[in-house]
């Protein structure tokens, strides 16, 4: 099982504040069945430099392997692999901006990139045309189900979701905070969207252990119990075979 979408590294952004907010998070990762986990901070190009990032990514990320063996020591059973990735904003030129593959997930061509939210236009689509073409990179949109709203004219959306890309959606827009289903528009947008889209992947986009938990598992029963099994275990299909691109 793996959660495409994390902001559990501590002290990067607005996710994890510290190390022991990341070791619950991992542990609640675990308890849940994550195998493994994606490690997504954000990555804004008009905020921060790439070196900047990276530097301060490589910090987080043995924080959190050091975190990872001690549990593992503590316990007596193995805690889920982490990849370091990202969740880059777009910025205009990132189709060409020859960096960026530096964010991909772990040692893949794998990238997660958040679109604006706002009516998406001819740049938007270009820029990631270029990305995948260009740069010959496997794009994951996060949280796709985020964008909508604003798309009112939905002719880029469309051209958007005809190219080989991968959408993202988060665990939380099936439900409420206590676990009990949500019954609105959102909710119904992630079923269609799943209905069209069977090997959308699944990510919690955790941002701490109380209002943005790790969620995937309370996400999953519902899927499996809508969809039925066999359409979990196409997006399980999904999930690992991009991470090997």
């Amino acid at each position: 099982m793996v959660d495409f979408h994390t902001h559990i590294l501590p002290g990067i952004d607005d996710g994890s504040q510290d190390v022991d907010m990341t070791k619950d998070m991992l542990l609640e990762e675990q308890k849940q069945g994550v195998d493994l986990i994606a490690a997504t901070p954000h990555f804004y190009a008009h905020r921060m430099s790439m070196e900047g990032f990276l530097e301060r990514r490589t910090e987080a990320m043995a924080q959190t392997r050091q975190i990872c063996r001690s549990l593992e020591e503590d316990l007596g059973r193995a805690l889920p692999e982490i990849l370091a990735g990202a969740e880059v904003y777009y910025f205009p030129g990132v189709g060409k901006a020859k960096d960026v593959p530096k964010l991909c997930i772990g040692d893949t061509r794998c990238l997660l990139l958040e679109l604006p939210f706002e009516q998406w236009g001819e740049d938007v689509l270009k820029d990631v045309r270029d990305l995948i073409f260009r740069q010959k990179l496997c794009i994951i949109l996060a949280h796709i189900e985020r964008y909508i709203g604003f798309q009112k004219d939905r002719s880029i959306w469309d051209e958007i979701m005809e190219l080989p890309i991968h959408a993202q959606i988060n665990a939380g827009s099936f439900l409420r905070k206590n676990g009990i289903l949500r019954p609105d528009k959102k909710k119904r947008f992630c079923m269609n969207f799943l209905g069209e889209h069977p090997g959308t992947l699944l990510g919690s986009d955790c941002h701490n252990i109380t209002d943005r938990p790790p969620n995937v598992e309370a996400a999953r029963k519902f899927i499996a119990g809508y969809f039925g099994d066999k359409a979990l275990a196409y997006m399980d299909e999904v999930a690992e075979r991009i991470l090997t691109i």
